[in-house]
């Protein structure tokens, strides 16, 4: 996919709840100059989340709202928008961010918040999917990035990678073997995204102006 002239940098906002392995990996290719966008923000619901020690070695702004903080959920997410919509970014990207968004929030940023979730959607929703395809008869395990809704795990499919199931697996195998191969699809559609070639439009994807009728799938080699 042949890579615009000119790309404008993309202002971004990164959501976490722990570790940020996926946020590394997006810190490094910003460092190596493969994905041209900003970060202008790292925001946690957990203060002890190792993603915002990652951020602030990097120079990136961070800020901890803390869910356990509110008595009332909707305070929370309110908290959390009207944080995001001071700093009105390009970009809304979930990296482990373990809290269920506010269907006002989807709305709000409609098309702009993109999420990887670690099963081949829109096989196995919700929590739990290593342990859940172990013990089912499915072949294959993976991780699919696609664009928010207000249906969890719901929006439109953008891009997949998936491993065969092995004999020998257990959770803790099957997630080193898909987190492995979320590096490498996450920062791919995030580059997309930046470049103008991805778009969610009336509740589709569009990648270069055509609409996508499945996902594209990268398989483990």
């Amino acid at each position: 996919m042949k890579k615009p002239d000119t790309v404008p940098t993309t202002s971004a906002i990164i959501l976490i709840s722990g570790y940020g392995t996926n946020l590394q990996t997006i810190l490094d290719q910003i460092i190596s100059d493969q994905l041209p966008i900003k970060i202008i923000l790292v925001l946690s619901d957990n203060p002890k989340a190792y993603g915002i020690e990652r951020a602030k070695k990097s120079g990136i702004p961070t800020k901890i709202i803390n869910y356990h903080n509110f008595t009332n959920k909707a305070d929370f997410h309110q908290s959390v928008k009207n944080s995001i919509k001071k700093l009105d970014p390009s970009l809304i990207v979930l990296a482990g961010y373990m809290r269920i968004l506010s269907r006002d929030f989807c709305h709000q940023f409609k098309g702009k918040i993109l999420n990887i979730h670690p099963s081949l959607l829109p096989k196995l929703k919700g929590l739990n999917t290593y342990q859940r395809v172990l013990e089912s008869d499915d072949e294959y395990h993976g991780s699919t990035v696609h664009f928010v809704t207000e249906e969890l795990d719901s929006g439109p499919l953008i891009l997949q990678y998936r491993t065969r199931i092995r004999p020998d697996d257990n959770p803790e195998r099957l997630k080193k073997r898909v987190q492995h191969g979320e590096h490498q699809i996450y920062p791919m559609a995030i580059r997309w995204f930046a470049e103008g070639l991805l778009k969610m439009v009336d509740g589709e994807t569009l990648l270069m102006g055509k609409r996508m009728t499945r996902p594209k799938v990268l398989e483990e080699t």
